[in-house]
């Protein structure tokens, strides 16, 4: 428990100062993390027997950073797209091609590439203070979340939630979870209220914004913890990778931030023309 805590605590520090630098520091801090996530994804589905094409996932995410510099935030759909193209043509022209080989090769692009594109067009947010307040949303809901389901749960116990995927996750958890996601969701709504200048006011998401991210990036934090779960129990491992001592690999860690990350992605997409 206590190398957990260490290691839990060291990654808050460098979200933290990550978070500060915001931009071109956040986004290529976030490849590296997302290009990790992507190789112990990919490494998980070949001990399972499986051959995924690897190669246009890495690709789209070291690309997608000079893209979207190039031709703005709103490229994460063409990026997706084309390496999802170039991916089904790769398994087709195979001397063997296998539907499962496309659905096995497809599952990295969109729960990993998707939320890492994602990610890399919030951080092309201005002003930095308004970014720093959606990717803050992004961050502390699924980590809120994750850690009340984990206290509230622990204590509480009682029916399982999820048992053919998650023996350990209860229904007191995941209440708790998205009570925990919610209540950070407006903590975020109250420090962004006091620091930002009021002439970034209007360009914030209003309360009600807030607590709909709460309550539907609670939703989606679980799932994705959720589904990195059965893809391990698919896969046959415990971990991911042991990168973090206590805490697995890195996505071990991301989990529950992928779908959150479409999530924030998506509301901006709804709210700014």
């Amino acid at each position: 428990m206590r190398q957990r805590i260490i290691t839990a605590s060291a990654l808050v520090v460098g979200a933290l100062l990550l978070l500060y630098f915001g931009g071109v520091v956040f986004a290529i801090a976030g490849t590296v993390c997302f290009l990790l996530a992507l190789y112990e994804m990919h490494q998980a589905l070949a001990k399972a027997g499986h051959r995924p094409v690897t190669w246009p996932t890495y690709l789209a995410m070291v690309l997608s950073i000079p893209i979207a510099q190039i031709f703005g935030p709103k490229t994460v759909v063409p990026i997706l797209m084309g390496s999802c193209l170039i991916t089904i043509i790769c398994i087709i022209f195979r001397d063997e091609p296998t539907l499962e080989d496309i659905l096995m090769s497809l599952i990295p692009l969109f729960s990993v590439v998707l939320p890492g594109l994602c990610i890399i067009s919030l951080a092309q947010v201005e002003p930095l203070s308004v970014q720093r307040t959606l990717i803050g949303v992004l961050l502390v809901v699924p980590v809120l979340g994750d850690t009340c389901a984990f206290f509230v749960g622990s204590r509480m116990k009682g029916p399982k939630l999820c048992p053919a995927v998650s023996p350990n996750k209860t229904i007191s958890g995941a209440i708790g979870g998205l009570i925990g996601s919610v209540c950070g969701c407006m903590l975020v709504c109250l420090i962004s209220y006091l620091i930002c200048a009021p002439t970034t006011h209007p360009f914030l998401p209003t309360w009600w914004q807030y607590l709909l991210l709460g309550l539907v990036g609670g939703v989606a934090s679980q799932m994705g913890d959720l589904f990195a779960s059965m893809v391990k129990r698919h896969c046959g491992i415990k971990d991911y990778s042991n990168l973090f001592p206590g805490h697995g690999g890195m996505m071990d860690r991301l989990d529950s931030i992928l779908f959150m990350s479409v999530v924030v992605y998506c509301f901006r997409l709804i709210t700014v023309p």
